[in-house]
């Protein structure tokens, strides 16, 4: 069955942050951006009838999902309903013992996690996964390794081309420090900064590796408000300017509905819910699961 999605991208004639011009010139040298014919229309991840238990717990039972080409997809639902658990089926770190993952219409199931990162489907961690002893700016030239055109014996000698590929990749680095808005700290050790500055830093890694589709698992978790504004704004930029589908875990219902095209909806690892946030917000169903009734109530205001 069609599900409708509602797209919420604002057409503004200038982004919330600077940044990711040279990010998106490197992406655009190895694939096009998608069309406006494609965008919404193209299924570019699909994860079926995934069940996957640990011991007798079933974490998911038969799930299915889809990701469209230039979609915001959020994945909502109480703690423990195996939210998490799907991102780690579809990024390689779990194995389901039933059902596909297609990227692409290619199957990649059995891919490994690093196989899979190279493709192009890059994510965040609910628990900040970064080099703790190293600076911002190493963590993120980090992820640019899948897209480093020189050897380890020309990196060593430090022949002309490689000075010139490190200088070509310290600049598109620079560019995702900008746009983070971590100038200040860009040379701190990583394991120095604040738990908010640290999910801005893992953010920009994981942007480093070009992502194709952009996993986020609770990015504005543990956040007060002035650092999960940061966070929505640069999500939507990332969405709009880099065109990049995203799906994403979130517990904060309001920036959920205000920025979400389609939510996907687990509870006890089972799928309620999938549909617009107009329509989400006003099941009885999802309502019942977040508060334990039943009947009319409306969980969220609906702006």
């Amino acid at each position: 069955m069609a599900v409708d999605i509602r797209n919420v991208a604002k057409k503004r004639e200038q982004r919330y942050s600077y940044g990711l011009t040279l990010l998106r010139e490197s992406i655009e040298k190895d694939r096009d951006l998608p069309t406006e014919d494609e965008i919404f229309k193209k299924v570019i991840l699909k994860a079926e009838d995934i069940t996957i238990s640990f011991g007798g717990l079933n974490a998911l039972s038969d799930v299915t999902l889809e990701l469209r080409e230039g979609e915001l997809l959020a994945i909502i639902g109480p703690n423990g309903a195996g939210k998490t658990t799907l991102l780690n089926v579809i990024s390689g770190f779990y194995r389901a013992q039933k059902g596909e993952v297609y990227f692409q219409d290619q199957k990649i199931t059995h891919f490994s996690s690093h196989r899979i990162a190279a493709m192009g489907i890059c994510r965040t961690f609910q628990n900040i996964a970064l080099y703790t002893g190293l600076s911002v700016i190493d963590n993120i030239i980090a992820g640019r390794h899948p897209h480093i055109n020189y050897n380890f014996l020309n990196g060593m000698l430090y022949f002309p081309w490689a000075r010139r590929e490190e200088a070509r990749q310290r600049q598109i680095a620079e560019d995702i420090v900008d746009f983070l808005e971590m100038e200040q700290v860009r040379n701190t050790t990583v394991g120095m900064l604040s738990y908010g500055l640290r999910k801005r830093a893992e953010l920009g890694r994981a942007l480093a590796l070009e992502p194709r589709i952009l996993l986020l698992d609770e990015p504005m978790a543990g956040m007060n408000l002035d650092e999960k504004e940061d966070i929505a704004r640069f999500i939507i930029d990332i969405h709009e300017f880099l065109r990049i589908p995203i799906v994403m875990i979130e517990h904060d219902m309001g920036v959920v509905m205000d920025i979400a095209d389609r939510i996907v909806v687990l509870d006890f690892g089972v799928k309620i819910g999938d549909g617009l946030p107009e329509e989400i917000g006003k099941d009885p169903k999802v309502v019942s699961a977040y508060l334990g009734a039943t009947g009319e109530r409306v969980a969220w205001k609906i702006s």
